[in-house]
């Protein structure tokens, strides 16, 4: 069994390929590491590439597309590894990228997954969107991170480059302590795309498990690979997907916080509905109907939860409401919460 494996999740991802393998094969290197792409049958030729011009590459190919949580969960399942590193098709690593996490892990037991600063391959100076300098929450379950809330991704001038704990590190560079993956169960496939790596964090910190950033480790995210931020099917993911998340891992005594977040999703609903953005209105309400559809399968789950939990209170759940604090209070940057 090898010590890391790193493994990107392809779909018709050819461009990618091409762009960002060059990189990630050339900075991916050592004995105690092996590099695997697991495809979700693709057909524009992503094999055929891989196979002549990386040969030492190790390739799972699955029957058809399982998204980006079921897609993982198979490729997972049978690799053998003692860490992994679930890493986006469109992204360009650094020399000894890996060297950080691994140490991290390594030195604390406690700590179940981490992830690198991500910084945007079109703008190097500033965080990317998806991950930027760590995640958090607030209590109503909407996401944001260390150097990017909402549509504001700042400028990395260092001040976030301190190691710290935080809620949920991305999908698009995510290490992950095998038994820990395995443990938890991996992703929910439900999810198919998007939200699935929080929930993943949410749970593993129920389990008393520590999730950090590691800033001396650095990669840049082209983003928007899969769906760009104003596509209607990424909003509904996304809604849907953090309804889902918060029946599952609210503590005992605030399952009611799931019914303000309903009626602050409505708020975006007039939002849309304010700019003529009728489909991305249609797309929450949309979401909100697939919610309640899964409701019951999703209390089931909550209820069988519970039972596992040893820590519900995380000090990296902000208790404020950061669309009140970011559109009401203007307070667009992280170091102007107290978190």
């Amino acid at each position: 069994m090898t010590k890391l494996a790193v493994i990107l999740l392809n779909w018709n991802g050819l461009g990618y390929l091409k762009r960002f393998m060059p990189s990630v094969a050339g900075h991916t290197r050592g004995d105690h590491v092996t590099l695997w792409v697991a495809d979700n049958n693709s057909t524009d030729g992503s094999l055929e590439f891989l196979k002549e011009h990386y040969p030492d590459v190790h390739v799972l190919e699955f029957d058809r597309n399982y998204g980006f949580a079921g897609g993982y969960n198979r490729a997972l399942a049978v690799i053998k590894a003692g860490y992994f590193i679930l890493l986006n098709t469109d992204v360009e690593v650094t020399e000894g990228w890996t060297e950080p996490l691994l140490r991290l892990m390594e030195e604390n037991r406690n700590v179940a997954a981490c992830m690198p600063k991500i910084k945007d391959l079109k703008r190097r100076n500033f965080f990317e969107h998806a991950g930027a300098a760590g995640g958090f929450i607030d209590f109503l379950g909407y996401p944001f991170c260390r150097g990017r809330i909402f549509d504001v991704v700042e400028e990395d001038t260092g001040q976030y480059d301190d190691e710290r704990e935080i809620f949920w590190a991305t999908g698009a560079c995510l290490m992950v302590r095998s038994a820990d993956w395995h443990a938890a169960g991996g992703f929910d496939e439900e999810f198919f795309a998007h939200m699935e790596e929080i929930d993943l964090c949410w749970r593993l910190k129920n389990a008393g498990k520590n999730i950090r950033i590691v800033p001396s480790s650095e990669v840049y995210h082209l983003g928007g690979g899969t769906l760009p931020e104003t596509n209607p099917r990424k909003t509904w993911f996304n809604f849907r997907n953090s309804l889902l998340m918060l029946l599952k891992n609210l503590p005992p005594g605030r399952l009611y916080l799931l019914w303000v977040r309903l009626m602050f999703d409505w708020l975006s609903v007039i939002k849309f509905l304010s700019v003529f953005s009728f489909a991305m209105a249609f797309a929450v309400v949309r979401s909100h109907i697939s919610f309640f559809s899964l409701f019951f399968e999703y209390y089931r789950k909550r209820r069988v939860l519970s039972g596992k939990e040893k820590v519900v209170i995380h000090n990296e759940i902000y208790k404020k409401s950061i669309v009140i604090q970011f559109f009401i209070n203007r307070e667009k940057f992280f170091s102007q919460l107290d978190l």
